[in-house]
């Protein structure tokens, strides 16, 4: 059985406004969630601003439902002189269930800005 991959992120509620007349939560609400994740966990290692600049190879393999438990997990996979690129998982916490069922992955490439907003060194590890 697969297990999620990465750091616990973020976790959040699949509510009724975040879904189609089928009970199917939106995909762009799912990608949204993704994206805090990954603006969470970037601006925590570059110690400053980011911002989103590419998501890579996103596909939905299963549905969100309305009262599921939406978990994204991200891992960093590399980090450039300014960019943070970042691995991302989300699984769905069946409701009512122990289930765990993965959702969609993708790659999702973070950048650090300066106060003007312009491209800044991402900080070596402390």
């Amino acid at each position: 059985m697969a297990t999620p991959s990465g750091e616990l992120t973020l976790r959040t509620l699949a509510m009724p406004a975040d879904a189609n007349a089928a009970g199917d939560i939106f995909g762009g609400w799912v990608m949204a969630q993704m994206d805090l994740s990954c603006g969470i966990r970037a601006a925590e290692r570059a110690r400053g601003r980011v911002v989103t600049a590419a998501v890579r190879e996103m596909a939905f393999a299963l549905p969100v439902k309305i009262g599921d438990t939406l978990c994204v997990y991200t891992d960093i996979a590399a980090v450039g002189r300014t960019s943070i690129t970042l691995k991302v998982e989300v699984w769905a916490q069946r409701y009512l269930a122990d289930r765990m069922e993965k959702v969609t992955d993708a790659t999702f490439v973070m950048v650090a800005l300066d106060a003007e907003g312009h491209p800044t060194p991402v900080p070596a590890e402390r």
